[in-house]
């Protein structure tokens, strides 16, 4: 496909957030990818934070980080893997750095004298950005998905980009609007209303659905698409239905049931290929275990990001959720991940034997001082009862402090994080770091993106990749400190990964005759898991639970 006839899909969202854009976005790449069409993503969030690193996880989602090194939201990471790319800081954008680009841009003289108004410049920026995102990847397709839900006033300017795009390539842009479909229990009746409101406001925006997904609990009927269509002037063969699944991972054979690859190539006038059908038995194959797995591996998280009021947000932690079930399924497992409250075993210690009950125990990421004394007692527990243990970033200095405590004798070893005042940090910052803090400058402060890391032969490490220098990705300002690295590992834990010049531990871990998988990385190996292709180290853990198991 000619570089000038790229293709824009803009993703909205109606009635409520959530409703998801996201998984939709990926849905829709994946099934045009299996036609043959080179297709990249873009995540537009209507917030005033220039990247999503400042934000709070319980709040927000997780924050992924690209290879290099931008701090994105979750919906990242659901292209990368659905699609099984890499993408850059061009394929995210927010508000904030919007308005920064700009601000910037008008200092520097570059719009030659212009008064710099919000329209068009800001919108103008907008579409440049969505251009150089499909140049960089050669695309035939770019998605670009706005946050948010239509009449949300943060979401306006974004539309407008997304109205003048249609202007400038009126062949080449089409719009997919994601609405949900309420069933409420005392009427018992889907209602289409709120949907038909949320296609008038986004026709008040100057934009036209071309097509819509029509999210709900069941499946839309047919008198419900002839509703959609006469009163949102939308034809109902362009109106999807997108019921709840047991799986995100089987939203694209929906879609494909629906033959919506062949609508969305007959509308964009995509040179698309026929669909790949080796590819496809790939993906069904995957999407087949979330279901047909009988074996349930018990897997316990325990962490400090899951509550929100009264509910479990998992979000906080979703690439390593998926990176768990990608191993597992390869197994023909399924695992099944309880979320367990680090400060539940500070108020009641007796609560750790819950722990013998599982098959594995993972302590993913997190950042200052609430619930680590629970952490450390887990990771303990895990030790000492022999049971697989993970450990991702925080998860890996709280073992190396859980260590140097109770196997060196260092009964105050800590995190300058937790207590900068200890006699042992044991985990301290980064030289670079300090200067940075001191002035509060917190936000992209952090070892942040891909770095390379070389593996010590013969460690579970090692084998685990099959080879011995790999990139992982960064987020933490906190490093193992190296005057405590003879004194840890003449006590028998090996740095199995180490920076290439020696300085930086990437992974700890115990060898196999002393812990069947003891194991930490200062990297986040989750956000390299893929359906296809489950990490190294994910898949040796998921190993080591099965053989506990039996």
């Amino acid at each position: 496909m000619d570089k000038k006839e790229t293709k824009y899909i803009f993703v909205v969202g109606g009635v409520i957030s959530g409703v998801g854009k996201g998984i939709t976005s990926s849905s829709i790449g994946l099934i045009l990818k299996n036609r043959g069409l080179n297709v990249t993503a873009i995540k537009i969030d209507p917030y005033i934070n220039v990247d999503a690193g400042t934000m709070n996880p319980t709040e927000h989602g997780e924050v992924f980080v690209l290879k290099d090194g931008d701090e994105t939201d979750q919906d990242m990471g659901n292209y990368e893997r659905f699609l099984d790319i890499e993408l850059t800081r061009i394929n995210y954008m927010t508000t904030g750095r919007v308005y920064q680009k700009v601000i910037e841009r008008e200092r520097n003289l570059e719009y030659k004298g212009k008064c710099v108004e919000v329209v068009p410049h800001i919108p103008l920026e907008v579409i440049h950005r969505i251009k150089e995102a499909g140049k960089k990847a050669n695309a035939d397709v770019v998605l670009i998905e706005v946050g948010g839900t239509v009449g949300e006033y943060q979401n306006m300017l974004f539309l407008e980009a997304a109205r003048m795009m249609k202007i400038e390539f009126p062949k080449d842009v089409i719009f997919v609007m994601v609405s949900y479909l309420p069933t409420p229990s005392t009427i018992g009746e889907m209602k289409t209303k709120p949907t038909q409101s949320a296609v008038r406001t986004l026709n008040a925006s100057g934009i036209q659905p071309d097509f819509l997904i029509a999210r709900g609990a069941t499946s839309l009927d047919d008198k419900r698409k002839e509703k959609i269509s006469m009163f949102c002037n939308i034809l109902s063969d362009r109106i999807i239905s997108a019921p709840d699944v047991d799986s995100v991972y089987d939203i694209p054979l929906n879609f494909e049931k629906e033959k919506f690859s062949d609508k969305l190539c007959e509308v964009l006038s995509a040179s698309c290929k026929k669909a790949d059908d080796e590819a496809w038995k790939k993906w069904k194959k995957f999407a087949s275990h979330a279901h047909n797995s009988k074996d349930i591996l018990k897997i316990a998280m325990v962490g400090k990001y899951f509550a929100t009021g009264d509910f479990i947000l998992s979000d906080s932690y979703l690439s390593v959720i998926e990176a768990i079930k990608y191993s597992a399924y390869a197994q023909n497992k399924k695992a099944k991940i309880s979320w367990v409250n680090s400060e539940d075993f500070e108020k009641d210690p007796k609560k750790l034997k819950d722990l013998k009950d599982y098959d594995g125990i993972v302590v993913p990421g997190g950042f200052g001082t609430r619930g680590v004394e629970g952490l450390i007692s887990s990771v303990k527990f895990a030790r000492e009862n022999k049971i697989p243990y993970l450990g991702l970033c925080y998860g890996m200095q709280m073992m190396v402090i859980e260590y140097a405590r109770n196997v060196l004798g260092l009964k105050d070893a800590n995190t300058r994080e937790v207590n900068p005042n200890s006699k042992n940090l044991v985990i301290d910052i980064m030289e670079s770091q300090k200067e940075l803090l001191e002035n509060n400058l917190y936000g992209g402060s952090m070892r942040l993106g891909g770095y390379k890391a070389i593996l010590k032969n013969g460690t579970i490490a090692q084998k685990s990749y099959g080879q011995k220098e790999i990139i992982e990705r960064h987020r933490h300002r906190y490093e193992v400190n190296p005057n405590y690295i003879k004194q840890i590992e003449d006590k028998g834990l090996v740095f199995s990964g180490t920076s290439p010049d020696g300085h930086l531990m990437e992974i700890a871990e115990l060898p196999k005759d002393k812990h069947p998988f003891f194991l930490g990385s200062q990297f986040h190996p989750e956000f390299l898991a893929h359906p296809l292709n489950p990490h190294p180290l994910f898949s040796t853990f998921i190993k080591a639970c099965i053989n506990k198991k039996k």
